[in-house]
């Protein structure tokens, strides 16, 4: 999403490529993690070191298109990378150079352009993607045909239709292990529940590659701060991004651990209080992005580490021995003082 929209009213680049390729109330505590994880120095946390970063992509253009405005990162079957701007194009990137190999624009059923946040790749290779506008999901080809559209629960839509804000609604999308539930997150919180409280939804995949909607969960984000981005890791354990803006000061984002196996299915509760019962997801500090080294980035705003930016995109690479490597993109919303960034990631989980 275009996170200034939302988030100024709130109270609360390493150049190129050069080092690139080289619950219940949540756990504070970053986990813990052996020295050899912070031997480079690039230790962001005991848990998450920084691998690198790129800038080679900002403000750039490729087939007419602006290179840019990124929500959502996924890994391709054939191990290349795909990469969903909100403003409704899916490029397709060189996995270890980040160079665009294609962009596919994608529309609705009557042609018009979505506000596309979130994406995975299924296991034919179709695209399912989030737009915020109503919300919606839908599976696309890809050459950017539309498959199908999944049903949605009435409360996650967008006022009137239901009790969701605009700007606010589905932004993290990802497949579980064995591909037949397919979660996404909600930024905010709906009308009726306590600020903070965000829904996962879920789906189950029935004959035909459809999707039917199943259990939701509660996420209790940190204040002020909304889910941009959510990722699954083999055990059923999730990766979420949090992330707020703040006028003056800049970005705060910060990487948890969380699982949703033994939360409380919230499809049927109206109003989410934090009073109610409900067993929410619980989840996990592993780093406040902030803490990473700044490895000679600059930014042209206001940022408590002039690293950071509008990170928005997540996507698991790889894994190695207790861990997984990670590649997050920020979104520059097309603005001057905003950076197109890759960050690479090891973390432990």
């Amino acid at each position: 999403m275009r996170l200034r929209t939302v988030l100024a009213t709130l109270t609360a680049g390493l150049a190129a490529a050069t080092t690139l390729a080289a619950a219940g109330p949540a756990d504070a505590r970053p986990a813990t993690t052996t020295a050899a994880d912070t031997a480079t120095g690039h230790a962001c946390s005991p848990a998450v070191s920084l691998a690198g970063f790129s800038d080679a992509l900002d403000k750039t253009t490729f087939d007419g298109t602006f290179v840019g405005n990124f929500s959502a990162l996924a890994l391709d079957r054939d191990g290349s990378l795909a990469a969903l701007s909100d403003r409704s194009s899916l490029f397709g990137l060189e996995a270890k150079t980040l160079a665009p190999r294609s962009v596919v624009p994608l529309a609705d059923e009557s042609g018009a352009a979505l506000d596309s946040e979130g994406l995975a790749v299924d296991r034919d290779g179709t695209r399912l993607v989030t737009s915020e506008t109503e919300p919606s999901v839908r599976r696309y080809r890809a050459e950017g045909e539309i498959l199908d559209r999944l049903p949605v629960p009435a409360s996650l839509l967008v006022a009137p239709a239901g009790r969701a804000t605009a700007n606010q609604t589905f932004e993290g999308l990802t497949l579980l292990p064995g591909g037949r539930t397919l979660l996404a997150s909600m930024e905010y919180a709906i009308s009726g529940d306590s600020a903070g409280i965000v829904r996962f939804q879920t789906w189950t995949r029935t004959r035909g590659d459809h999707f039917r909607l199943a259990a939701q969960y509660a996420y209790r984000a940190d204040a002020g701060l909304g889910v941009p981005e959510v990722q699954a890791l083999p055990d059923g354990r999730l990766l979420v991004l949090e992330r707020g803006f703040t006028t003056g000061v800049g970005n705060t984002v910060r990487l948890y651990l969380a699982d949703p196996r033994h939360a409380t299915d919230t499809a049927g509760v109206a109003n989410l209080t934090g009073q109610d019962g409900v067993r929410p997801v619980r989840k996990k500090l592993l780093a406040d992005i902030v803490n990473c080294p700044s490895l000679g980035a600059t930014a042209e705003q206001p940022q408590p580490n002039p690293l950071l930016d509008n990170i928005e995109g997540m996507v698991i690479t790889g894994r190695t021995k207790g861990r997984v490597e990670v590649l997050l993109v920020s979104d520059d919303n097309q603005n001057a003082a905003q950076t197109t960034r890759f960050y690479r990631l090891r973390v432990r989980v």
